[in-house]
């Protein structure tokens, strides 16, 4: 499915995976970003010092499926809004998954070690989706197939204990104090990491802006 079949209209340069050497270590930032702040930048600034990535890719996805599309902004929008935030050279901003025709990010994820074999590649999230990571179409796979990243945010912190998630995977939790490694490991394997938490978020956000 191409962009346009689905209704996409956005320029080209959007849909190409960022540039990237073999053996890189790349974390894999999903979002709807409707729209972009502070708090995903925190994300993606903490994840690449404290993993000591070469990159962080910001995908930036059509649309969430667990959520309404009602007051989505455009894609390119927020692609340029992602894009002018992400404002750092090892911070890459892609709408791949508009390419690849899906929103869900086990296939996402599994075309992404098809296509790119040597690359060690980490999925990154804010602690806020943990709690329903459960939910997302096939998460057992996602967590079987790439390390995973969680960094906190403001009301998130006992996610990492009660989740359904959290619990199941358990064992395969990698302190916080060794997550310079996780890239180098296989999954399922899974990090915490504490942060300084920044309260801004997309739906007070949009709230706002409709006041």
């Amino acid at each position: 499915m191409s962009p346009r079949s689905a209704g996409l209209e956005i320029d080209q340069n959007w849909l190409k995976l960022p540039h990237v050497e073999a053996c890189n270590r790349v974390g894999i930032f999903g979002g709807s970003f409707n729209p972009p702040h502070s708090g995903h930048r925190l994300v993606a600034s903490t994840v690449l010092k404290r993993l000591e990535l070469d990159q962080v890719w910001w995908f930036v996805t059509p649309g969430n499926p667990l959520k309404s599309h009602s007051e989505l902004v455009p894609l390119e929008t927020r692609l340029e809004m992602a894009s002018e935030l992400a404002d750092h050279p090892r911070m890459k901003v892609t709408a791949y998954e508009a390419f690849l025709g899906t929103p869900y990010t086990a296939k996402t994820v599994t075309a992404l070690k098809v296509l790119r074999p040597a690359i060690r590649f980490v999925w990154v999230m804010g602690a806020d989706n943990l709690a329903d990571f459960h939910h997302w179409q096939d998460w057992r796979t996602i967590v079987g197939s790439v390390p995973i990243a969680i960094v906190d945010r403001p009301g998130a912190s006992l996610s990492v204990l009660s989740s359904p998630m959290a619990k199941a995977y358990e064992k395969h939790r990698l302190p916080e104090e060794d997550a310079a490694l996780l890239p180098d490991l296989a999954a399922p394997v899974w990090t915490f990491l504490h942060t300084p938490l920044d309260q801004a978020s997309s739906t007070d956000l949009r709230r706002n802006q409709q006041a």
